[in-house]
């Protein structure tokens, strides 16, 4: 039958992983919680099949009808299966179903019942409930230091506190027990994974994917602006007859409003030569952005020599904010003879801020490593 259909709600349990070799058998305890202790329920169940019971369908290995007046004093209904019933086996499949009121008065208010009450009709359910099933096993290690369980059997008044052990010998023997996790129905699953049925959680995972995907264009366009700031920009101002390059790294600081948009222009000044006005931009992106580490190409006709100080300065055009800069420090390496020479600020280019210079002197400060 298909699922919308099926007369019992089934519950899967895989006694295999609690079998660990072929000389160990386990015993299984079935809890069930009702969160209405009024109501009534039939429980079913068949070894490694699903267990079927209808008026022309009677599959079952056992039955069972949980009254309230069976309930124990923690509100539980409990099934017990021992270790020789288990045997051989790999899987026990239940099936719950609630009993109507007619089926209540008839079955539970009378001992003498022999047979389970039979329905064609599909569950319904109309309180909720919880389960909880644990394996229980005793054992002893024989002369092969093998553990085995042959000659023990697992006894009724077990639960998660504690074993209760039969022996039909004089072996010293121990005990333990599993809490089997509770394996997941597809079929159910599947079958009630329409959206009426499931709004909040498919309206939850729809607004995940939703900012999954905004997260990932924001990340995308946050690494096309990196990938922006890669790169040596040529210097705009440099003449391709100039064949002495030097690499120039302008390290801008990260204080608020560090960045600037004004034209920034710097001589460098040398033992043998200096340079004319030159300027520092890149007509595809933004430099001396906060933060930012801009790199440059500037050439020359010739070699300057050991680099002596840089004048720079810039217009204050820049809006606002913008206007200013704040200057970390400058590194200029002759890609020739690939020397680094060291230019330490650590000043505002600015008529607001600092000495209101927007043009201070930068003489060369050497650095060993």
């Amino acid at each position: 039958m298909s699922p919308p259909y099926q007369l019992f709600n089934h519950h899967f349990i895989d006694i295999t992983q609690s079998q660990w070799n072929n000389n160990r058998t386990v015993a299984l305890t079935f809890e069930m919680h009702p969160l209405n202790i009024s109501l009534a329920y039939l429980l079913i169940y068949r070894f490694d099949n699903s267990p079927q019971l209808n008026s022309s369908i009677n599959q079952i290995d056992g039955w069972t009808l949980f009254c309230p007046s069976n309930l124990t004093n923690d509100s539980l209904y409990t099934y017990f299966l021992n270790n020789q019933q288990t045997s051989g086996h790999q899987s026990v499949i239940f099936g719950l179903r609630e009993l109507n009121s007619t089926e209540f008065y008839s079955y539970c208010m009378n001992s003498s019942i022999n047979s389970p009450p039979i329905t064609n009709q599909p569950f319904n359910f109309t309180s909720n409930y919880e389960l909880r099933s644990y394996t229980a096993c005793c054992y002893y290690l024989n002369s092969n230091n093998i553990w085995q369980t042959d000659g023990l059997l697992v006894g009724s008044q077990t639960n998660h506190y504690q074993n209760q052990c039969f022996s039909t010998h004089l072996t010293t023997f121990a005990g333990g027990f599993l809490v089997l996790p509770a394996p997941i129905n597809w079929n159910y699953v599947f079958a009630n994974a329409d959206f009426m049925k499931n709004k909040t959680v498919y309206l939850t995972i729809i607004c995940i994917y939703i900012l999954y995907f905004l997260l990932v264009i924001y990340a995308r366009y946050k690494d096309k602006k990196d990938i922006e700031k890669l790169g040596v920009t040529p210097l705009p101002d440099n003449y391709f007859n100039d064949q002495y390059f030097y690499q120039i790294l302008v390290f801008t600081g990260n204080r608020k409003n560090a960045g600037t948009k004004s034209k920034v222009q710097f001589i460098l000044v040398g033992d043998n030569d200096e340079t004319s006005v030159r300027t520092f931009a890149d007509p595809h992106r933004k430099v001396l952005q906060r933060g930012g580490i801009d790199a440059f190409i500037m050439a020359v006709p010739k070699s300057l020599g050991s680099l002596n100080y840089i004048r720079i300065w810039h217009d204050n055009t820049g809006h606002g904010a913008s206007a200013s800069w704040f200057l970390k420090y400058i590194i200029v390496r002759d890609l020739q003879t690939m020397e680094k020479f060291y230019f330490i600020c650590q000043e505002w280019f600015a008529v607001e801020k600092g000495d209101g210079r927007p043009y201070p002197f930068i003489p060369y400060t050497l650095i060993l490593f």
